[in-house]
């Protein structure tokens, strides 16, 4: 049964595309081998896939720097010398261009001026004063930034200490609920009573109610006093 004749045109499907490429590409590089064993023939074949990757066959007998050589030889021209001639064009446009940007740096430190005309000189003072007001306008955004942030910080801290401030007040409030006698220093009372914070506080916080023996001199008198302690947290 006869193959049918393929219709030459693009495989819109791309993996139809990829394994027509594989097998054809195959076949060539079979056939190229076949004319160097053959015909003694130098064959070089480049392909590039439509996904850019690159292929290539030289005959075992030569290098592609020869066969560049001899395609030159074959054709009376230099293609490295045409090559060189575009590196150093492009070498050229780049040196300008480095030049002109050092000599714009140094005309925004003030130098290079007296070649400049009045309208060139203009034109550098608007540059600048535009470059002015960015940077001034980035330091003034900057400082907004740190003041927003240490604004926040102070509300924080003013909202911790009012919390703080809150739990203490609580806790003088159900002290002075569970025990009657419990208050601040007062000297217009019999009795007294302060609060005070254990030895060990940095281990383990434990508040005591310290409270003054009726009849005993008060604590700023200077004299001795009994101070009779009562565990208020565990």
């Amino acid at each position: 049964m006869a193959r049918g004749k393929i219709q030459i045109k693009l495989i819109e499907n791309t993996t139809n595309r990829q394994v027509t490429y594989s097998k054809r590409r195959n076949g060539l590089f079979k056939k190229a081998n076949e004319l160097t064993v053959l015909c003694d023939a130098k064959v070089s074949i480049v392909m590039i896939s439509s996904t850019g990757k690159l292929h290539e066959y030289i005959s075992p007998s030569t290098t592609t720097k020869k066969m560049y050589d001899q395609y030159q030889q074959a054709l009376e021209v230099d293609l490295w010398s045409s090559h060189y001639e575009k590196m150093q064009e492009n070498l050229r446009k780049l040196k300008e261009v480095n030049k002109k940007l050092q000599l714009e740096v140094r005309r925004r430190f003030g130098e290079g001026l007296n070649g400049m005309s009045f309208e060139e000189l203009c034109g550098l003072e608007e540059d600048m004063d535009n470059a002015v007001s960015l940077i001034r306008e980035r330091k003034y955004k900057t400082l907004s930034n740190q003041i927003d942030t240490a604004r926040k910080k102070k509300k924080n801290a003013e909202e911790i200490n009012k919390r703080l401030l809150q739990d203490w007040t609580n806790l003088i409030k159900h002290l002075r609920e569970d025990d009657p006698h419990f208050g601040m220093v007062d000297n217009t009372r019999d009795y007294e009573a302060v609060i005070g914070y254990s030895e060990a506080a940095a281990a383990r916080l434990r508040l005591y109610a310290l409270r003054l023996q009726p009849d005993q001199p008060n604590l700023t008198s200077g004299g001795g006093s009994e101070i009779t302690t009562y565990p208020l947290l565990e």
